[in-house]
């Protein structure tokens, strides 16, 4: 191999080394890629979030919604060309189950869930996404002489499974075909056409 092809070589080494840092960087700081252009573009100019401001995926999905900055987060439906209800909240449902037991039948493994359901309706009433639900889990091994960081760890898996839950509510809202406006005013009825009477024609 010649000099110049080793020089390269290295160089594209180099290359995919800096993007393998550069994907595991942002993944450490819970960016996650959002599609093929690395962005969901949802169909609605405006849109409400049917949760309470304090409602940590509340914030988390406004957040996201804003960076886009094709929508705009209104705090009314009214004013909303589409909003999110949310029938059950997952900050509130969020379970904590007992996965499997040691030998000395003591628990091992917990299992954490997190999970919602919404849908999505425009400011005519019509149903633009029918009741979605969209149910994480993630086990944690449990250790009682290490009960602190087992907390923290506990705290990270549900920031985890909410930023993940950000991610599929946003591919299914991007998804959303639009309806036309109910129409205001009723069809004309349809109208016979009555036969015009031809004149005698004299002899």
């Amino acid at each position: 191999m010649t000099t110049s092809s080793s020089g390269l070589l290295a160089l594209v080494r180099v290359r995919v080394l800096f993007a393998v840092c550069l994907v595991l960087t942002l993944s450490a700081c819970g960016f996650h890629l959002r599609g093929s252009n690395g962005s969901f573009m949802l169909p609605f100019a405006t849109m409400n979030i049917g949760l309470p401001d304090t409602s940590p995926l509340a914030i988390d999905l406004k957040r996201y919604i804003r960076a886009i900055g094709s929508t705009e987060i209104v705090d009314t439906r009214e004013a909303a060309d589409a909003t999110l209800e949310v029938l059950a909240d997952p900050e509130k449902t969020r379970t904590k189950s007992i996965l499997s037991l040691n030998s000395n039948g003591r628990v091992r493994e917990y299992q954490l869930g997190y999970s919602i359901q919404f849908r999505v309706v425009d400011k005519a009433g019509n149903v633009l996404l029918g009741l979605t639900t969209i149910a994480l889990n993630r086990p944690i091994a449990f250790n009682e002489s290490q009960v602190l960081a087992k907390e923290t760890e506990e705290a990270q898996l549900y920031r985890d499974m909410r930023n993940d839950l950000v991610q599929q509510i946003m591919r299914r809202l991007a998804a959303i075909k639009p309806v036309l406006p109910a129409m205001s005013v009723a069809p004309v009825a349809p109208v016979t056409p009555v036969p015009v009477p031809v004149p005698a024609v004299r002899q």
